[in-house]
């Protein structure tokens, strides 16, 4: 365990045969630098907001339900 804590990734065999594996989980960053923000958003695909628009229209409810009509 003090391997894969470290980086270290097993495989798992029965008689020979893989069956599994064993892997560090990734861990997520909670801060992102703005410097690194900057740097990926010049690589993002640009957005359109009429598209976007629609594709929000399309999926959310227009008429929610009302919690108290019951």
């Amino acid at each position: 365990m003090d391997a894969i804590q470290g980086g270290q990734s097993f495989t798992v065999t029965r008689d020979g045969h893989p069956i599994g594996e064993l892997v560090p989980l990734r861990r997520r960053r909670r801060f992102v630098s703005r410097q690194e923000f900057a740097g990926m958003s010049k690589t993002a695909p640009g957005i359109d907001l009429d598209t976007f628009r629609a594709d929000q229209d399309a999926t959310a409810d227009p008429h929610p339900d009302d919690p108290y009509d019951r």
